[in-house]
């Protein structure tokens, strides 16, 4: 299964067309290939895989890592695996 996680742009860099997101407190570079309109400061983005792949809302962005955090907390660390 995989999961979209609701990232804040915290800088946009054109050049490359890349953006600095923050998701729980993580900052990460992603790439901004996939959205055709142009990204801003502050605007949420559902991230995959390192690639934007859409814009959302604040309020969709917040009820969203609600959910994720309310899954986070529900795992037991001793029977969890990724991979």
């Amino acid at each position: 299964m995989c999961l979209c996680i609701p990232s804040c742009v915290i800088e946009v860099r054109p050049d490359t067309q890349t953006a600095l997101v923050e998701t729980m407190g993580v900052v990460k570079e992603v790439s901004t290939h996939l959205i055709a309109e142009p990204v801003h400061v502050g605007e949420h983005l559902l991230i995959h895989v390192g690639f934007a792949i859409s814009k959302i809302d604040q309020e969709e962005a917040r009820k969203s890592l609600e959910t994720y955090q309310k899954l986070m907390d529900e795992i037991d660390p001793e029977q969890a695996w990724i991979g």
